[in-house]
């Protein structure tokens, strides 16, 4: 295994962002989740791709 399975609120809280909002991720298929019974779990690299997958880099003017 060697990934690490995060719950929601960890998420979240990583993310700084609440919980409904990892919810919508989740349920637009924007963030991979676990069901685990009735909760969910994320991958730590699913939630590392899912931030880099949107960083994104400014470019400032020349001069």
């Amino acid at each position: 295994m060697g990934d690490r399975l995060l719950t929601v609120g960890e998420v979240a809280s990583l993310m700084r962002v609440s919980t409904m909002t990892v919810y919508r991720l989740i349920k637009s298929g924007s963030l991979a989740a676990i069901r685990v019974g009735k909760n969910y779990r994320i991958r730590e690299s699913d939630v590392n791709r899912y931030l880099s997958d949107r960083a994104v880099k400014v470019e400032l003017p020349n001069g």
